[in-house]
């Protein structure tokens, strides 16, 4: 871990102007990564390889400076580099890194992720991104699934696509892999990962070969 948690909440990041076809929704901001890039998946070991789909399918610009240094939240920060997006957005089922003491992370409850003041936060961005003409989310693991499950089980959500996808976390990879990953080779199933992304992505509404007109920037 990059020091002390922030716990500041890391909003849905966006492309500032254009369309925004798919949703990509995580758990919750890393101790690493967006806790202290205030981006959602940016700097968080499970992001590279979302970030790494979402550039092979022209859905984002990461700065080449990004390979400079290692993967992580504060370094970006501190350097200014953060990722251009193109059609999709990017969030978390709970907006702040879990914590109780301010370093150690924890999983939010249930409680948490599906009390009112959470699934209103949630509803108000997809709202705004109703607007913007999105078809689709893609849940990150069975806790953002279920969580947009219950956001989009509303009848302004109706016709919307719910595609949900193992975690990119070594946990959530191994969820894919047979006999409970044993003799599972982590590189085969993120290559396998990062495939299943990007069909996931295309289902949920993402265009095929074309990324969408966006100016650079967003939140």
């Amino acid at each position: 871990m990059s020091g002390r948690i922030r716990g500041a909440a890391v909003p849905m990041h966006a492309p500032s102007t254009g369309p925004v076809h798919v949703l990509v929704v995580g758990e919750a901001p890393g101790p690493r990564g967006a806790d202290k890039s205030g981006i959602p998946f940016w700097g968080d070991a499970a992001g590279a390889l979302l970030y790494a789909v979402l550039e092979r399918v022209g859905a984002a610009t990461v700065p080449a400076r990004v390979a400079d240094g290692p993967w992580d939240g504060a370094r970006l920060a501190a350097d200014g580099l953060e990722p251009l997006l193109h059609g999709v957005a990017v969030g978390n089922a709970w907006p702040a890194c879990p914590t109780n003491d301010g370093h150690r992370f924890r999983a939010p409850t249930r409680a948490e992720l599906e009390g009112p003041a959470n699934l209103s936060r949630l509803d108000r961005d997809l709202t705004a991104l109703r607007a913007r003409g999105v078809q689709g989310v893609v849940a990150l693991g069975r806790v953002a699934a279920r969580t947009m499950a219950r956001v989009m089980d509303t009848e302004g959500s109706q016709g919307l696509v719910l595609a949900p996808l193992p975690h990119p976390s070594a946990q959530g990879l191994l969820s894919m892999a047979p006999d409970r990953g044993r003799g599972a080779r982590m590189a085969e199933l993120q290559a396998l990962w990062m495939a299943r992304c990007e069909e996931a992505l295309h289902r949920a509404g993402l265009p095929h070969g074309a990324r969408p007109i966006s100016t650079p920037g967003g939140t």
